[in-house]
């Protein structure tokens, strides 16, 4: 019986150690999008390229995680993690209440505006009446789509699109008037490229809570306290340590982490 007691007493303990340390060392798969460029994207080799995809490595480098990446379209991204799909999203999500539902997130990572883009010939401005039966495209199931249709959905034609690259394709072929995304987005992803050189931002950057949330954040599954705990640790070390800073001038020139 003492003997038996011994064993236990040596399995209690080997469990508690392993469920304390079970974040470092471990295998993470990490869910991304591959078509959200400059944060995330595939390169014309088939690689995962982007701030998010730098962030993530750095992110599991700090925690001593060995992460492998998925890659799934937008719509899916949350019902995919809830599926274990993988274990974690760093994909430029926002941080919501409606999301926080259904899983849980870490500290912010980044925080940037959404802004319109329109053709630099056309007299359009942000105020209702110039916005009134005008034709907006926007990227599906987003923060920006969810802010233009609850804001602007009963005055403008709201065009939804599987990822932005084929809302700015619409946009350059004449189908649209407007473009509403990340700022970042549309400015490193279409604004600065060949497509885009006769497009420009018009009135202001917009952040309201309601719409797009506490910035953007990783989500992980509710109850996978440790992982969370094990990225909010990192976020603060790779801030501190300056490896955050050395990956935000690779892509930016200014502070993308926000106020």
């Amino acid at each position: 019986m003492k003997r038996f007691l011994q064993i236990l007493l040596v399995l209690i303990f080997s469990l508690s150690f392993f469920a304390a340390t079970s974040a470092a060392g471990d295998t993470v798969r990490i869910g991304t999008e591959g078509a959200y460029p400059p944060f995330n994207y595939t390169d014309k080799d088939g690689n995962l390229k982007g701030f998010d995809i730098d962030i993530a490595k750095a992110l599991c480098e700090a925690a001593d995680m060995e992460c492998t990446f998925v890659t799934q379209s937008w719509e899916g991204m949350i019902p995919a993690l809830l599926a274990k799909k993988y274990d974690a999203i760093i994909a430029s999500m926002s941080i919501t209440e409606e999301r926080k539902k259904r899983v849980n997130f870490t500290n912010k990572y980044y925080q940037t505006p959404a802004r319109f883009v329109k053709h630099e010939d056309d007299d359009i401005e942000t105020s209702e009446e110039s916005l009134k039966g005008k034709t907006v495209g926007v990227q599906r199931a987003t923060v920006s789509a969810n802010f233009i249709n609850d804001n602007f959905g009963d005055i403008m034609d709201v065009r939804s699109y599987a990822t932005q690259e084929e809302a700015n394709m619409d946009m350059t072929s004449g189908r649209l008037d407007l473009l509403f995304a990340d700022a970042v987005v549309l400015q490193e992803g279409f604004l600065d490229t060949e497509a885009g050189e006769d497009y420009e931002f018009v009135g202001p950057g917009y952040t309201d809570k309601e719409w797009f949330g506490e910035g953007i954040g990783i989500a992980v599954r509710k109850g996978d306290d440790d992982l969370r705990k094990a990225f909010n640790k990192a976020i603060k070390q790779i801030r501190k340590d300056g490896t955050y800073q050395e990956i935000n001038d690779k892509y930016f020139d200014f502070d993308v982490y926000g106020d």
